[in-house]
């Protein structure tokens, strides 16, 4: 047997550590940052209806290094990523090539695809305000701008400054407000807090539930998650201890976030990469990709899952471009130390 690993089928255990074998059958191979259980069916779907094998490297991590560090040799041809800043990553670094698509184009709205086509939203997550049933009245805040309100002293909770979520956030702050405009929102964002920035977004809420504070900022579908966690009951139990909140619907609308795709600068199968991507964007793929993490489909008109069609509903996006955000996350970062926001 080679002494190169094999990509492992979909549904098989991932351990891709080597090169792919050239004598493999009509494939695709794929880098993903995304969980197994989230993509396993909809790659054996595709395989199902194309004959394509999807073959997979899974890691939370360290894919876009890899990626460059192998060059030419690489032999993805399509990385799946989970938040927008591995796709500003992957680009900055210059690992991906445009893809021309009239499919894509049809199906993915302007703002959540690259202009050039070197990367695509495939779904998309809320920023949303979280807050307590018990101690924030309806409608008491319904802005991102309110959350610097003197009243909210000591009372808002959040992760840090410097995580992807957050610099994104103020990204597009700086897109809406200029960079003095975002610094002073940051600024009393900070004299609000209850506790030093730290955890990840369901922290957040567990410290809502247990009264440490009154506000937090997280992604929708940690909702989903919570609500859903049978297995960690308390989680349950902290997300009904708070309301949801659309931030700014009487004006440009709730800020998004996407996890998307991107072909690969070498990609050796670049045709069957670009039909997978297709797949991705159709109705059907589109409906369960989002389903399984409680996430909002890209396509228009694309039914949601009854979870978030309970708890979420319709809301107005901002459709402020993500090329847009993602070019002022270099100014997002260096505001974050300039107002020392995580000390």
């Amino acid at each position: 047997m080679s002494t190169k690993v094999l990509f492992k089928k979909v549904l098989a255990v991932a351990g891709l550590l080597g090169a792919v074998s050239a004598s493999a059958a009509e494939q695709v191979n794929i880098y993903s940052f995304r969980q197994s259980f989230l993509i396993e069916p909809i790659l054996q779907e595709f395989t199902d209806k194309t004959g394509i094998e999807a073959r997979v490297v899974y890691a939370s991590k360290g894919l876009n290094e890899r990626l460059q560090r192998e060059g030419r040799n690489s032999p993805a041809d399509l990385v799946l990523t989970s938040n927008t800043s591995s796709l500003m990553d992957l680009l900055n670094k210059q690992l991906t090539q445009p893809v021309s698509s009239k499919v894509l184009e049809n199906n993915i709205p302007s703002q959540f695809r690259d202009k050039a086509g070197n990367w695509f939203g495939l779904t998309t997550r809320a920023r949303l305000i979280y807050a307590s049933k018990d101690r924030v009245k309806p409608g008491e805040i319904t802005r991102y701008e309110e959350l610097v309100d003197s009243k909210w002293k000591g009372r808002i909770c959040t992760r840090s400054g410097k995580h992807p979520y957050t610099l994104s956030l103020i990204a597009s702050m700086i897109a809406h407000h200029g960079e003095a405009g975002a610094k002073e929102w940051l600024q009393g964002v900070k004299a609000n807090l209850a506790r030093k920035p730290q955890g990840n977004d369901r922290t957040q809420v567990k410290a809502i539930s247990e009264g440490v504070c009154d506000l937090s900022l997280g992604n929708s579908y940690y909702f989903g998650k919570m609500i859903t966690n049978s297995e960690q009951p308390e989680q349950v139990d902290w997300a009904k201890s708070v309301n949801l909140i659309f931030p700014n619907q009487q004006d440009r609308g709730t800020h998004m976030f996407i996890s998307g795709a991107a072909l690969t600068k070498h990609a050796p199968n670049r045709e069957n990469a670009v039909k997978l991507l297709e797949f991705l964007s159709s109705a059907d793929a589109q409906y369960a990709y989002a389903e399984q993490n409680f996430e909002f489909p890209v396509r228009p008109g694309t039914a949601r899952s009854e979870l978030i069609k309970e708890y979420m509903g319709k809301f107005k996006e901002d459709d402020l471009s993500l090329t847009e955000i993602g070019s002022h996350v270099p100014a997002a970062s260096r505001l974050v130390d300039e107002v020392h926001f995580d000390f």
